[in-house]
């Protein structure tokens, strides 16, 4: 087990520097977290996967672009592009093999391109990543909200729509886990967020056809409150996706690893365990 102790880098690509902290020795597993939210997301599951792990890991925790303390999105861009930044980055960081992907929402969008090369991923985990792009309500929802988000950022109604997107009620109501959120919403600008959610969410696109090219084990995690990924959506991708498995924690929407760690945790390990070597 490794001895938590943290340094930060900037890994430069072809989206800017991304921020990233990186955590202990040994097999490099990356976790990339969701949009509007940063990398602090993870620090609640980030020992207990670090005490459960059977091997030595070097976690590296990235602030997605545009997000966090990554630099500022200049331009529009595509979940595509930001797994080729994640490309860029896994060559700066020294990747000489196949990495542990583990996904947040639009990780988990750029664990899904990633995960059709057995070269790059040796597996990866993608939690609450719908692979259908969003809804048409809420498609109309979020353009409502835009261009506040873009004129005064996450304020009044955008942080409501937020919040409540990304955690359930009961959480919401938990000081501590709304902080978290609320805090990660100040880090980037207004500009940046606003380019990022045109990118990586507006935009997206449905990758149900690409689940048949996945070469690594995959591991589809829903939760039992966010209404566009839902336990049979993630069976379902699943049945598409050659070795993958679905598994569902319950008392949460998007941001799993924030509201269920210990829940997450274990699936997690119970998955990286079964691996073939």
């Amino acid at each position: 087990m490794n001895t938590l102790t943290e340094h930060t880098e900037r890994i430069n690509t072809r989206l800017g520097e991304l921020h990233a902290r990186v955590y202990g020795d040994g097999r490099l597993t990356i976790l990339w977290s969701s949009m509007f939210v940063d990398s602090h997301t993870w620090d609640r599951i980030l020992p207990r996967l670090n005490e459960g792990s059977a091997i030595p890991r070097r976690f590296v925790l990235i602030d997605p672009p545009g997000l966090g303390l990554t630099a500022a999105l200049r331009r529009r861009s595509t979940i595509a592009e930001a797994a080729d930044a994640a490309r860029d980055a896994l060559a700066v960081l020294g990747a000489g093999e196949p990495v542990d992907w583990l996904g947040n929402a639009f990780g988990g969008h750029v664990g899904l391109d990633l995960a059709t090369d057995p070269h790059t991923l040796r597996s990866l985990v993608a939690v609450s990543s719908p692979t259908e792009p969003i809804a048409a309500g809420l498609r109309r929802k979020i353009g409502i909200l835009k261009p506040l988000l873009r004129l005064a950022g996450p304020v009044g109604p955008v942080r409501r729509a937020i919040v409540e997107a990304m955690l359930t009620e009961e959480s919401a109501s938990t000081p501590a886990t709304r902080q978290v959120v609320l805090d990660s919403l100040r880090r980037p600008t207004k500009a940046s967020m606003s380019r990022a959610l045109r990118s990586f969410i507006i935009d997206r696109t449905d990758v149900t056809h690409r689940l048949a090219d996945i070469r690594v084990p995959s591991l589809f995690v829903a939760s039992d409150d966010r209404g566009d990924w839902s336990p049979a959506d993630a069976e379902h991708a699943a049945s598409l996706a050659p070795g993958a498995e679905a598994v569902t924690i319950s008392a949460a929407r998007t941001l799993v690893p924030l509201e269920q760690p210990e829940r997450l945790a274990a699936v997690i390990l119970q998955f990286w365990a079964d691996l073939p070597e």
